[in-house]
C-alpha cells in the first residue's frame, strides 16, 4: 500500500507542478511523457482506482479517469476477464459512494466511463447496466444521478462517436429501444409527481383577470375541451431547488432522446401535456419579477432556472417539431402539441393595462425566445401543409398571433428570424396556389387582410418616419461575411418580404407602397425651391436643426421605398404587362422624372447646413433612382416591342428623358456611385431595351465623342468599362423587331471600327513610335500577368475572327516560352505572380483544346507534352494547391472534348460486335493522365480531390470512361482501392458521399470481378487484421447491386475494418489468436 501511497503523493506533485504557471514548455512535455508511460502499463488501472478513492486533487482523479477511458476504448479487448468484473464492480461502487461530493465534472467523466464499460459489454456481460440505472432514477436519493447516466447513455449508445462494428451499434440501438417505453414512463412520472406536488392551489391565490393569465378569446377556439385551457391556466407552481433541478435534468434526458426516437405511441399524451407545462415556466414573467423585488441573488438564481426550465422543455418540444416523418397515429398528438404551443404564443402577445407586447417580451428569457421562434418556424415550413386541412385549427388566429409576436421583438435577429418565417409562410402560399389554380381566389380571400397588415407593417418597419429609433441603432458600415452591412441586410429581408407580398396580391401591394412612395418624392422634388445661388456655387437653404432631420429620414426613406419599387419590377412584365400596364408606366415616368430633376439642378454637388449627412442622403436618393428605372429595362424593352411601329412617341420620350439624366453624370467629376449607377443604366439601354432611335439622340453622341476625345479626363476604370461596353452594344446588337435587311450593317460597321480605332489610338501608338529594347520575359512580372490575362480575353470573346495562322503564332510563342527552368522558378513561390501567369497559361490552353473541329487539333500532342512532362513533375509532390486546379480542368477539358484523339471508335466494328470495342492511340498519354488523377486522390487538399472525382464521373457519365478496355482491365481496381482506402483513414471524411456513389460506379462496370477477385484481394491486402476477421469482413459485404445498398455495404466494411483494427491494437503483445 505504501507504494500506492507514494506513487498518489507523486501523482498529485506531478499534477500540481504541470499546472502551474511557471513551469515550462519542455518540463510539461517530459511530465506528459512520463504520464502517458505510465498510462500503457499493463494493470495502471489499479493504481487509478486507488487514486481515484484516496485523492481530492481534481487534476489526478481526472488523469485517473483517462486512463480508465483509453483502457475502456482502446484496449478493452486485452483486459483479462477477471479485471473487467472488477472494474465494473468498483467503478459503479465508487460512484455511489461520492457522488454527491465529487465535482460535478468528475462526478460527469465517471458517469461516462461506467456507461462506456456498458457500450462494450452490455448486456451479456454486465447484464444489470440499464435495470442499475433504472434503479437509481427510481430511489429518491440518487434520482439526479441516475438522470445524469441515462442523458450519458442516450448520448454514448444511440448514436456511438468512438469505433464499434456497425452490428454492435444496431445491436444497442434497438437494446435502448426496448427500453424506452419504459424510460419515458419514468420520465413522465417525476415530471408530473414534482408539478402535483407544489401545485396546492390553495397556497398561490389565482390570478387576477386583469392580470391577463385568464384564458382569452382564442383559447376556446385554440383547445377544444375547456378542461385543457383550465389545466393549462392553473397558477404555475413555485418550486424548490432541489425539484428544480431534478426537472431540469429530466428535461435534458427526453431532449435527447427525442433527438433519436421514432415518433410513436410511447410519446403519450400526458407525457406531452407534462413537457407545456414546464414550457409555461419561460413565459411567467412573474418570477423574473419577484426576483427583482426581493432582490436576493437567490431568488434571482431561482427566477433564472425557472426560465431555464422553460427553455429546455420549448428545446424537447422543437426535437420533436422537427421530424418530418409523422405516423397517421401520431398526427392527433401533434395537433395536440400546436394547440398548446399557441395558447403559450397567446399569452406572451397578450396586452394588458400593465404591459405592452414588447415589454413582456424584453422581459421574457433571450434563449426562451430563440426556442419559441424555432418552434414556429418548424410549424410554418415542416408541419403547416398537415395541419392546415384541420378544421379545428384556426390558422387565420394563427397569423395574427404570430404578427404580434414579429412586430413586438425586442431584438433585431429576433426580428428578422421572424421574417424568416414569414418568407416560408409566403413561399408555403404561393405554391399551393400554383398547385391549385381552381380555388386560388378562395385561398387568397382567406389570407388577404393578413397579407396587406403584414406588407404594411414591413413597409413600416423600413421607414424612419415610422421606426426611427430602430433604425439608427443598425450599423451601416462594418461588411459581414455575404459584403452587406447590417442596414442592408435589414432592408434587403424586408423588401423580399414585400416582393413575395406583391407577387400574391398585386393590385394592393402596388396600392400600399406607391402612395408612400409619392409622399417622399414630394418633398424631394419641393427642395428646388430651397436652392439658392452664392458665392460658392448653390447652396441648399435648409438649415434648421429639426428641419435638417426631417429631411435626413425623407430621404433615407425615400431611398429605401425606391429600393422596393425597383425590386418589385419583374411582376410588371411578361403574361401580365398589359393588365398591369398603367401602374408601370406611372412608375417609370415619376423615375424618369425624379432622375433628370437629380440631374438639372445638380443635389449631388449642393453645400448644405449638415454636409456629412444630407449629401450622402441626396447622392443616394439619386443612384437609387437610376438603379430602380434601371430595373425596368426589361419592362421598357416589352413596351418598345410593342408600341415601335404603332405610336412610339411615348417609348422616344422616356428614353431621351432617361438619357438627358444619365449623360450629365457621366464625369469624372461626379461622386463614384452615383456615376457607376448612370453607367449601368446607360448599359441597360443599350442592351435590353436597343430601340433603334438609340444612335441618333443626341445626348448618345456626346457620350460617343467624350470617350473617343483624348484630351478628355478619363473616367475611373469601372466606370470607363461600362460606357464602352455600353457604345459598343449600341452598335452590335441587333434591332429589335426589325428584319435584316433594315439593320444598317455596313454603317454600324463604319462607325463601330472608328470607336475601337479611336479606343485603341494610344496602344497601337506604341508599337509605331517606341522601340522597346529586347528583353527576357519573366514569368513573375506583373507586365506578363497583365499580358496574360489580354491574350485570355482575347481567346475567350474572339478566337474564332483571330484566325487560324495569328492563334497558332500566339500559342506557339507561349509554349516556347515556358520552359521547364522558367515554369519551376515561378511555381515554386507560393502564391506568387509567376503562379498567376501560369494558371493564366493554362487557362487559355483550356478554352484552345475545348474549340470543335480541326483547327487547334494539331497542338494537343504538345500541350498534353506540357501537361505532362514540364507543369506536373513540378506540382506533383507538393501540398500548395497553386496550380493544380488549373492544370487538372485543363486535362479534364483535353479528356472531355478530344475523346477520338484517344479512341477512335469504328462504326463498323460497333455493328458487328454490338458493341463498340475502340481502337485505343496515344495509350502511353492517356495513362499519363489517368495516373496523374490516381495520384491527387493521395493528397490531403480536399477541393482538388472533390473537383478530381467530379471530373472523373462526368468522363463517365458522358463517354463512358470507367467502360473502356484500357481502364477495365488496368486502372480501374487500383481507382477502387485508393478510394477504399481514402474512406478507410478517414482524411477526406467530407467527401463520404461522393467515394461511395463513385466506387459503386466502377464496381458497377463489373461487378462479377468485384465480388469474385477485387473484394478478396482487397481484403488479403489489408494489414492489421486476422484472416479470421477478413472472412467475416468478406461474408458481411452482401452481393447487392442497387446504389443505396451497395454504399451502405461499403460503409459498413470500412467501419468494421477500423473497429477490428483497433480492436487488434489493443491486444497485450504475444496474444496468441486461434
Amino acid at each position: 500500500m505504501a507504494s500506492e501511497e507514494a506513487s498518489l503523493r507523486a501523482l498529485e506533485s506531478l499534477m500540481t507542478e504541470f499546472f502551474h504557471n511557471c513551469t515550462t514548455n519542455e518540463r510539461k512535455r517530459e511530465i506528459e511523457e512520463l504520464l502517458n508511460n505510465f498510462a500503457q502499463q499493463i494493470g495502471s488501472w489499479r493504481f487509478c482506482l486507488y487514486f481515484l478513492s484516496s485523492t481530492r486533487n481534481d487534476y489526478v482523479m481526472m488523469y485517473s479517469l483517462t486512463v480508465f477511458e483509453n483502457l475502456i476504448n482502446k484496449m478493452w479487448l486485452g483486459v483479462p476477464s477477471q479485471d473487467k468484473m472488477e472494474i465494473r464492480s468498483c467503478l459503479p461502487k465508487l460512484l455511489l459512494a461520492h457522488h454527491k461530493t465529487l465535482p460535478y465534472f468528475i462526478r460527469n467523466k465517471l458517469c461516462k466511463v461506467i456507461v462506456d464499460i456498458g457500450r462494450q459489454d452490455w448486456p451479456m456481460f454486465y447484464h444489470d447496466f440499464f435495470t442499475n440505472i433504472l434503479q437509481l432514477i427510481q430511489s429518491p436519493v440518487t434520482t439526479p444521478l441516475g438522470l445524469i447516466m441515462l442523458k450519458t447513455t442516450s448520448e454514448e449508445l444511440a448514436c456511438p462517436r468512438e469505433d464499434l462494428s456497425v452490428a454492435r451499434k444496431e445491436e444497442l440501438r434497438k437494446l435502448l429501444l426496448d427500453q424506452v417505453q419504459t424510460v419515458l414512463g419514468l420520465l413522465t412520472g417525476i415530471l408530473e409527481s414534482i408539478w402535483d406536488k407544489h401545485s396546492v392551489t390553495s397556497a398561490t391565490p389565482p390570478p387576477s383577470p386583469s392580470s391577463g393569465e385568464n384564458g382569452g378569446d382564442l383559447l376556446s377556439s385554440l383547445l377544444q375541451s375547456p378542461s385543457a385551457a383550465k389545466l393549462l391556466n392553473q397558477p404555475i407552481p413555485i418550486l424548490d431547488t432541489e425539484s428544480e433541478y431534478i426537472c431540469s435534468l429530466a428535461l435534458e434526458c427526453l431532449a435527447h432522446l427525442f433527438s433519436w426516437i421514432p415518433l410513436s405511441a410511447s410519446i403519450t399524451p400526458s407525457l406531452l401535456t407534462t413537457i407545456f407545462h414546464f414550457a409555461r415556466f419561460g413565459c411567467d414573467t412573474r418570477a423574473r419579477k419577484m426576483s427583482s423585488v426581493n432582490g436576493s441573488s437567490q431568488n434571482s438564481v431561482l427566477g433564472q432556472e425557472r426560465g431555464r426550465l422553460g427553455i429546455l422543455a420549448m428545446s424537447c418540444i422543437n426535437e420533436l417539431m422537427s421530424k418530418n416523418c409523422v405516423p397517421m397515429e401520431f398526427e392527433e398528438y401533434l395537433l395536440r402539441m400546436f394547440q398548446q404551443t399557441f395558447y403559450l404564443l397567446q399569452k406572451i402577445t397578450k396586452e394588458n393595462n400593465a404591459h405592452t407586447v414588447k415589454s413582456r417580451l424584453e422581459e421574457l428569457d433571450e434563449s426562451y425566445i430563440e426556442k419559441f421562434t424555432d418552434f414556429l418556424r418548424l410549424f410554418v415550413s415542416v408541419h403547416l401543409r398537415r395541419i392546415e386541412s384541420y378544421s379545428q385549427f384556426p390558422v387565420v388566429e394563427f397569423l395574427a398571433l404570430l404578427f404580434k409576436y414579429t412586430f413586438h421583438q425586442p431584438t433585431h435577429e429576433g426580428y428578422f428570424s421572424c421574417l424568416d418565417i414569414w418568407t416560408l409562410f409566403l413561399d408555403y402560399l404561393t405554391s399551393k396556389i400554383k398547385s391549385r389554380l381552381a380555388d386560388k381566389e378562395a385561398v387568397l380571400n382567406r389570407y388577404e387582410d393578413a397579407l396587406v397588415l403584414l406588407l404594411t407593417e414591413v413597409l413600416n418597419r423600413i421607414q424612419f418616419r415610422y421606426n426611427q429609433a430602430q433604425l439608427e441603432e443598425l450599423d451601416d458600415e462594418t461588411l459581414d461575411d455575404d459584403q452587406q452591412t447590417e442596414w442592408q441586410r435589414y432592408l434587403r429581408q424586408s423588401l423580399e418580404v414585400v416582393a413575395k407580398v406583391m407577387e400574391l396580391l398585386p393590385t394592393h401591394a402596388f396600392s400600399t407602397l406607391f402612395p408612400v412612395l409619392q409622399d417622399n418624392l414630394e418633398v424631394y422634388l419641393g427642395l428646388q425651391q430651397f436652392v439658392v445661388t452664392s458665392g460658392t456655387g448653390q447652396r441648399l437653404n435648409i438649415t434648421a436643426e429639426n428641419d435638417c432631420r426631417r429631411l435626413h429620414c425623407s430621404l433615407r426613406d425615400l431611398s429605401s421605398l425606391l429600393q422596393a419599387v425597383g425590386r418589385l419590377a419583374e411582376y410588371f412584365i411578361g403574361d401580365v404587362f398589359a393588365a398591369r400596364f398603367n401602374d408601370a408606366l406611372t412608375v417609370v415616368e415619376r423615375l424618369v422624372k425624379v432622375t433628370l430633376y437629380g440631374s438639372q439642378i445638380k443635389l449631388y454637388n449642393i453645400e448644405t447646413a449638415v454636409p456629412s449627412v444630407l449629401k450622402p442622403d441626396l447622392i443616394d436618393v439619386h443612384a437609387q433612382s437610376l438603379a430602380a428605372l434601371q430595373a425596368y429595362s426589361h419592362w421598357l424593352a416589352q413596351f418598345y416591342s410593342e408600341v415601335h411601329r404603332q405610336n412610339p412617341e411615348q417609348i422616344i420620350s422616356l428614353v431621351s428623358t432617361a438619357l438627358e439624366a444619365i449623360i450629365p453624370l457621366i464625369s469624372s467629376k461626379v461622386q463614384e456611385k452615383l456615376l457607376l449607377s448612370a453607367c449601368h443604366l446607360l448599359v441597360s439601354l443599350a442592351t435590353t431595351v436597343r430601340p433603334v432611335f438609340l444612335i441618333r439622340i443626341p445626348a448618345v453622341q456626346k457620350v460617343f465623342n467624350r470617350i473617343t476625345d483624348t484630351s478628355a479626363q478619363r473616367l475611373p476604370d469601372k466606370a470607363q468599362v461600362l460606357v464602352c461596353r455600353a457604345l459598343s452594344n449600341v452598335l452590335l446588337l441587333p434591332w429589335p423587331n426589325l428584319p435584316e435587311n433594315e439593320q444598317q450593317w455596313a454603317v454600324r460597321s463604319t462607325n463601330h471600327a472608328s470607336l475601337i480605332s479611336a479606343l485603341t489610338r494610344e496602344y497601337r501608338h506604341l508599337k509605331s513610335s517606341a522601340i522597346l529594347p529586347q528583353r527576357k520575359v519573366r514569368l513573375e512580372d506583373n507586365v506578363t500577368d497583365e499580358m496574360l490575362s489580354f491574350f485570355l480575353t482575347l481567346f475567350q470573346g474572339l478566337r474564332v475572327q483571330m484566325g487560324v495562322p495569328f492563334t497558332e503564332q500566339i500559342i506557339q510563342t507561349f509554349l516556347n516560352m515556358f520552359t521547364r527552368e522558367q515554369l519551376a522558378e515561378s511555381i515554386l513561390h507560393e502564391g506568387s505572380t509567376g503562379c498567376r501567369v501560369v494558371e493564366k497559361f493554362l487557362k487559355i490552353l483550356q478554352v484552345v483544346v475545348q474549340e470543335p473541329g480541326q483547327v487547334f487539333k494539331p497542338f494537343l500532342p504538345s500541350i498534353i507534352s506540357l501537361c505532362m512532362e514540364q507543369v506536373y513533375p513540378i506540382i506533383a509532390e507538393r501540398s500548395s494547391p497553386d496550380v493544380k486546379a488549373e492544370l487538372f480542368e485543363l486535362l479534364f477539358r483535353v479528356l472531355h472534348h478530344n475523346w477520338r484523339y484517344f479512341f477512335k471508335s469504328s462504326v463498323l466494328a460497333s455493328v458487328q460486335r454490338g458493341i463498340a470495342e475502340e481502337q485505343m492511340e496515344n495509350e502511353a498519354q492517356f495513362s499519363a493522365i489517368m495516373q496523374a488523377f490516381g495520384q491527387s486522390f493521395l493528397q490531403p487538399d480536399i477541393h482538388l480531390f472533390k473537383q478530381n472525382l467530379f471530373y472523373l464521373e462526368t468522363l463517365n457519365t458522358k463517354q463512358k470512361l470507367y467502360h473502356k478496355k484500357i481502364f477495365r482491365t488496368t486502372m480501374l481496381f487500383q481507382f477502387v482501392n485508393v478510394l477504399l482506402q481514402v474512406l478507410v483513414h478517414k482524411s477526406h471524411d467530407l467527401l463520404q458521399e461522393e467515394i461511395g456513389i463513385a466506387i459503386y460506379n466502377m464496381a458497377s462496370v463489373d461487378f462479377d470481378s468485384f465480388y469474385s477477385a477485387f473484394l478478396t484481394e482487397f481484403l488479403a491486402s489489408c494489414d492489421g487484421v486476422d484472416s479470421n476477421q477478413k472472412n467475416v469482413l468478406g461474408r458481411n459485404f452482401k452481393m447487392d447491386r442497387d446504389l443505396p445498398s451497395f454504399t451502405q455495404n461499403v460503409h459498413r466494411l470500412v467501419n468494421d475494418l477500423r473497429y477490428y483494427r483497433l480492436c487488434n491494437d489493443s491486444l497485450p503483445p504475444g496474444t496468441v489468436k486461434l
